[in-house]
């Protein structure tokens, strides 16, 4: 047998990606597919919305490879070539699992306030677990299998639903954004309502498949459900998939390359940097279009690209803007302006105050700096825009890098889709690929209290809900608290906490429109374009209480940040603008509570008094 036809046996199959993404929105019918590709295209304005303002739910959605013995795709198992029937189980735990007070796996957990179980007081604990159980789909264009038989304190909650597309791949969408107290309590604080549930989740992805009459060892996925991005078009500096790179590289799990490719690697950290300027203030005065170092700037970029001896001091020099932890992790104003897991006001004397890039990140950056790196950079190219655009071979790993770019990974404070776990090897039974607990299995009791010294178990082989337990409950209301600048006497703007999912601040239709008028002066339109209104104003602004319950109430009523073309009559803008989108009034049944043209001015509440802000305050470090 050849070797090119030792290329094509199929002998396993493998679901990717391997870690899928959905996210919960308020349209009753309405959804699309997450990211398929690492820079998809922009989408036109208002696609993330229905007719009637409500937000749409991403839906996560997996497809089957038939990979060959080195484990490489030949082809995507589909209903035309393979029978294929997929099972997924959902459940929502987070009201029966403990606590957050600060990521478990870092030294400062073993001095701050323990963290204890949820609702404490109500002693049948399975009726605080949402959890369906396991449905299962197959076929081609199937829809309405649902995840509606969970119920929390006796009220049943629907968690989501499967379907397949025309080739019979899965689609997992997830709840409608739905959050509630079985007792009538208001939230009150950040991560830890007591009585409340949402309708976030996660478990595992599973299929069986029979190929030309052979049953296939099948690799499984996962899937989260998460809250809604509110920045589509965002990535953080450091992705949840540059953190698993990193982890896995340092296990000896997965190879990285010698020398850094300046396309691949260095490019996207000072594209991203830029890119914030559409969802923070700070990042807009410094890295943005007109900002001190505007690196998405074709010119700057053609610098950043050069690996020219006489600029080696110059890239020296802006390696040496980001932070390191052995060198200055205290102070606020080293590269990339995140908090980190360990955020308190005022400061706590830790040197996880403050994000800084994965030790793998800062690896390629250095040899940047020295000018080792590959010298690939190709302005103007236009990446894949469609998994139909890339070979099959590299379909899969398309699929898991697209998924996990758009996941944060920056402040685990717990953070947005997934939380510290993540970072643990103990995990993943491959890289990117969560282990499994095998069905039936019992997790043990761990006590009232959940320290450092208990978390093994909990962050070995999952189970349905173990993913997403550790977030807050409900998201919502560390959606609203998640915030930027709150030493205001540092800077209003910068450090922040997840910008590139939960907006700081934004250009607002009012700026916009003023700035694509033609009849505006000039001067008038610049100042227009550097304007940004506070994305949170629609939640109000007489209290932090009243702002969590309302973003509870309706969670389609803030803005989606968008890409819309830039004024083409006059030099100086850039050619596209990322703008806020808020929803039209409705009347009748709808209940988004804002206009469209909402004023841009607004004065926050102050934060710092916050749970979010202080919660290391009783035991200062």
């Amino acid at each position: 047998m050849s070797s090119s036809t030792q290329d094509t046996v199929i002998v396993k199959a493998a679901i990717y990606p391997p870690i899928g993404i959905a996210r919960v929105g308020n349209s009753p019918s309405e959804y699309f597919l997450g990211p398929e590709v690492p820079e998809p295209a922009a989408r036109p304005a208002g696609y993330y919305r229905d007719a009637s303002g409500a937000i749409k739910r991403q839906a996560a959605g997996f497809r089957l490879y038939g990979l060959n013995a080195a484990g490489v795709a030949v082809a995507e198992l589909k209903a035309g070539n393979a029978d294929i029937e997929w099972s997924v189980t959902l459940a929502n735990t987070k009201a029966a699992w403990y606590q957050f007070q600060i990521a478990l796996d870092i030294p400062e957990a073993n001095v701050t306030q323990p963290s204890f179980l949820r609702n404490m007081a109500v002693t049948d604990r399975a009726q605080l677990s949402i959890t369906p159980g396991e449905r299962k789909i197959s076929g081609s264009d199937r829809q309405g299998v649902a995840f509606d038989s969970g119920r929390f304190m006796g009220t049943p909650v629907y968690l989501g639903e499967l379907r397949t597309d025309a080739m019979g791949r899965l689609i997992v969408l997830g709840g409608h954004g739905k959050s509630a107290s079985w007792n009538g309590a208001r939230a009150i604080t950040f991560a830890n309502n007591e009585g409340w549930h949402d309708d976030t989740a996660d478990g595992p992805v599973c299929a069986t498949v029979h190929y030309q009459g052979k049953a296939l060892p099948v690799d499984m996925a996962w899937v989260v459900v998460a809250p809604p991005d509110y920045a589509p078009q965002q990535k953080s500096v450091r992705t949840m998939w540059d953190l698993m790179r990193d982890l896995f590289v340092s296990e000896g799990k997965l190879a990285a390359p010698a020398v850094p490719s300046f396309q691949d690697d260095i490019r996207p950290i000072f594209e991203r940097l830029s890119n914030l300027q559409w969802v923070n203030a700070g990042f807009a005065a410094a890295f943005g279009w007109d900002g001190s170092t505007p690196f998405s700037r074709d010119e700057w970029m053609a610098r950043l690209a050069s690996p020219s001896e006489n600029r080696k001091e110059w890239r020296n020099v802006i390696y040496n803007q980001f932070r390191q932890f052995e060198r200055d992790a205290w102070a606020p104003s080293p590269w990339p302006w995140l908090y980190g897991d360990a955020m308190a006001i005022p400061p706590a004397d830790t040197p996880r105050q403050n994000c800084a890039l994965s030790n793998l990140q800062l690896r390629f950056l250095k040899q940047w700096a020295a000018g080792e790196f590959t010298d690939d950079y190709a302005p103007g190219k236009v990446p894949p825009q469609s998994l139909a655009d890339v070979d099959v071979a590299q379909q899969p790993d398309t699929l898991l890098r697209a998924a996990m770019e758009f996941c944060l990974a920056d402040a685990f404070h717990p953070g947005c889709e997934m939380t510290w776990p993540m970072r643990q090897a103990s995990m993943y039974s491959a890289p990117f690929r969560l282990a499994h607990r095998p069905p039936g299995w019992v997790e043990p009791d761990y006590g009232a209290v959940l320290t450092p010294d208990n978390i093994g178990s909990p962050c070995s082989a999952q189970i349905a809900g173990g993913v997403t337990r550790w977030m807050a409950v409900p998201w919502q209301t560390d959606t609203a608290s998640c915030r930027s600048g709150y030493q205001s006497d540092y800077d209003p703007y910068v450090p922040t906490f997840w910008p590139a999912r939960v907006p700081n601040q934004v250009m607002s239709k009012l700026a916009y429109d003023t700035l694509m008028n033609r009849e505006v002066p000039v001067d008038d339109r610049l100042a227009a374009f550097a304007r940004r209104a506070a994305w949170i104003r629609p939640l109000g602004n007489i209290s932090y209480e009243e702002q969590i319950n309302n973003m509870i109430a309706d969670l389609a009523q803030v803005g989606v940040v968008e890409v819309r073309p830039g004024p083409s009559d006059v030099a100086g803008f850039p050619a596209f603008l990322q703008v806020e989108n808020l929803p039209q009034p409705a009347a009748g049944k709808h209940q988004l509570r804002v206009a469209a043209a909402i004023p841009d001015e607004f004065v926050d509440v102050d934060l710092e008094g916050t749970e979010k802000a202080r919660h290391l305050q009783r035991h200062r470090l």
